[in-house]
């Protein structure tokens, strides 16, 4: 059980001097990853949900519900920035999680990321090909429906060809090259660029601020189904409702970060394009919402297809065909950036051995993940062509936020451990020792100072702990001060879930919560504020990373609640479909990934697992004893251990 404990554990470090080998075309800029962050967010959001959410949940107030999911989504880019600068590597917050955790919240993280890649691929295919269809007065819908109609509960009413065949296009255009498909990415995202400055510029000169004050009186029905009027007619929870749901519109930028092994200068391409993209994103949505309920009230917009019945309301019919074409663009854009990181992310588990091996596999012409790039178009497209855009939408949301509470959470434990990643130069002032036993390479970690008082080492009091929660001395992290801050970092996240529970319950049954919810939520806040000062005074990691979270460990810890909050507000029956899914990616990493992983060989070729760990105090410490076997398997380095240590028994005390 402790060896396969072990297994589960298994973390990797990449090695920096090796980032520039890699099998995939080095060929995207800054511009080519901003573009790919925007087109992959700017689509179906700015052109249905800001709609919808204006006139069904927030009324004029979408704007501020748009610049809340900003916030949020900015909380989270700026964790992925970090991670693309520290960890320039194929796999987004796949390879972040198994560099900081270990393999199999890796792999959880992974599977999690083909879910939401695959389910967004499928949902916009379906919505391009829906909005097309509506351009043509449903023929494609109304043929379907005649000749092959489905009456099977949970599936669509009729089969898709046409997103089957939007989805398998897009997966050769995928598969002839990255740079002809950011090309192509980059020019439909300009267009759909400029059809958003046309509705916004056009649309200020149709402006009536009236509409943001309307009266009760002047809704139909008197507000019964409208609200109460004025700039927030559905209150303030109408406002925060909204924001949840313009959140998920903001999905989509993390695709940035899985093109670590593609771009020329990715330490800081990466962090610049991600704060840039979602910077004009929310440009984006604030102006179009602001000019779509200032054109006209919030209650008469089309829930479909607002922005065109907007500009027929106000006699400009012209403005229909410019604004489909910016919005065959802009969801083009997205179902790319929505496919474009899946194969990347399959091609990085496969690498790894935690799926299988063969879809690892590089084409020698185009030099793209061939293989896993056709497998996903294919599943994609036939998730497309199966499901309605309801069923799909509801499961896109729980891997998301899980992905992104995984990767704040990943943020906190890595700049407070004693580990550092280092460059083969560092290697070779001993921190990468090669044993001529055996014929075996073994890496030997580079050890840091120990101190007495490390709970790791010898009997320690428990006040030891409680002294350096509240005051520490020490300038760089230690055994102690980094197990305090992993510590305190899992009770932060046990607070932040009970929370959410309680703020989640009080707001559903308000009348009968009386006093005891205000009582609970201020000791789990006052909780909270004293864990995160606790974190505070750790001292971090000083290795020099070209971007950083500012105001950690407050900003993470945002990130963190915000998510854990939005995944305990999904329905019962999307984590019963999570469930689902994750029982079938558990089949495969306990029968194929943990037996074939690269964490089990003893020679690693893409990752050099190098870490500053505590130098044993005597041969039965934990690393002596076997205990670190989460960093080498296997018999061979094990035996050569073993001759080290009879190696230093044999040497006179001065030099032991």
């Amino acid at each position: 059980m402790s060896s396969f404990g072990q297994k589960l554990l298994r973390r990797k470090f990449v090695d920096l001097s090796s980032v520039t080998n890699t099998q995939l075309a080095r060929c995207l800029t800054t511009l080519d990853l901003t573009a790919l962050g925007i087109g992959s967010t700017l689509g179906a959001g700015i052109y249905v949900v800001a709609g919808q959410v204006a006139k069904e949940k927030a009324g004029p107030a979408v704007t501020i519900s748009f610049l809340i999911a900003a916030l949020a989504s900015v909380l989270a880019g700026l964790c992925y920035a970090e991670f693309g600068a520290r960890v320039p590597k194929t796999g987004s917050a796949y390879v972040y999680s198994y560099v900081t955790v270990g393999e199999f919240v890796a792999f959880i993280i992974g599977w999690n990321l083909i879910l939401e890649y695959v389910i967004g691929t499928a949902s916009v295919a379906r919505a391009w090909s829906s909005y097309f269809d509506s351009l043509v007065d449903k023929v494609i819908q109304n043929f379907f429906k005649d000749n092959m109609p489905m009456d099977i509960p949970g599936f669509s009413s009729y089969p898709d060809f046409f997103a089957l065949g939007i989805t398998l296009l897009l997966a050769v255009i995928l598969a002839v090259g990255v740079k002809e498909s950011s090309t192509f990415n980059n020019i439909f995202t300009g267009v759909n660029l400029l059809v958003v400055t046309y509705v916004i510029i056009c649309g200020f000169f149709k402006v009536d601020i009236h509409n943001w004050q309307l009266k009760p009186s002047e809704l139909p029905g008197n507000g019964t189904d409208s609200g109460s009027g004025g700039f927030m007619p559905f209150g303030f929870s109408g406002m925060m409702s909204g924001a949840a749901t313009c959140f998920y519109a903001f999905v989509g930028f993390d695709c940035i970060a899985t093109t670590g092994e593609e771009v020329k200068n990715p330490q800081k391409a990466i962090p610049i394009s991600i704060v840039i993209s979602l910077i004009a994103i929310f440009v984006a949505y604030f102006g179009i919402s602001a000019v779509m309920t200032l054109m006209c009230p919030y209650y008469l917009l089309d829930e479909d297809a607002p922005l065109p019945d907007v500009f027929d309301r106000v006699g400009w019919g012209v403005a229909r065909y410019i604004i489909a074409v910016g919005a065959i663009c802009g969801l083009s854009t997205s179902l790319l950036g929505a496919m474009f990181p899946l194969p990347r992310v399959i091609y990085a588990m496969a690498s790894d051995g935690i799926v299988f091996r063969s879809l690892a596999t590089i084409n020698e012409r185009f030099k793209t993940p061939l293989i896993a790039t056709i497998i996903s178009g294919i599943f994609a497209g036939v998730m497309a062509m199966m499901f309605d855009l309801s069923e799909l939408v509801d499961m896109m949301s729980i891997g998301t936020l899980l992905a992104y509470t995984l990767v704040g959470v990943c943020v906190l434990l890595l700049r407070y451990r004693v580990t550092v990643m280092k460059t083969t130069s560092d290697a070779d002032d001993s921190s990468i020792n090669h044993s001529s036993s055996d014929d075996c390479d073994v890496i030997s970690p580079k050890r840091s100072p120990i101190h007495e008082s490390d709970p790791l080492v010898g009997d320690t009091s428990y006040k030891v702990w409680l002294k350096a929660m509240i005051r520490c001395e020490e300038s760089q992290p230690t055994a102690l001060t980094e197990k305090l801050a992993q510590f305190n970092v899992i009770l932060i996240c046990m607070i932040i879930i009970v929370l959410s529970f309680v703020l989640i319950f009080a707001e559903e049954n308000l009348a009968n919560t009386e006093g005891w919810a205000i009582t609970i939520v201020a000791v789990l806040v006052l909780s909270i504020i004293f864990l995160l000062y606790s974190i505070r005074i750790q001292p971090e990691n000083t290795q020099k990373v070209s971007f950083k979270v500012p105001l950690l460990p407050v900003l993470p810890v945002l990130s963190v609640f915000v998510n854990i909050y939005l995944m305990l507000k999904l329905s019962s029956a999307t984590w019963i479909r999570f469930g689902v899914w994750m029982f079938l990616g558990f089949l495969i990493y306990f029968s194929y990934g943990i037996w074939h992983s690269t964490g089990s060989e003893p020679n690693l070729e893409e990752y050099v697992l190098l870490a500053d760990t505590p130098t044993p105090s005597s041969p039965s410490s934990d690393l002596l004893s076997g205990s670190d076997d989460s960093l080498f398997d296997g018999e061979t380095v094990r035996r050569s251990r073993d001759k080290d240590v009879e190696k230093t028994a044999s040497l006179p005390d001065t030099k032991k």
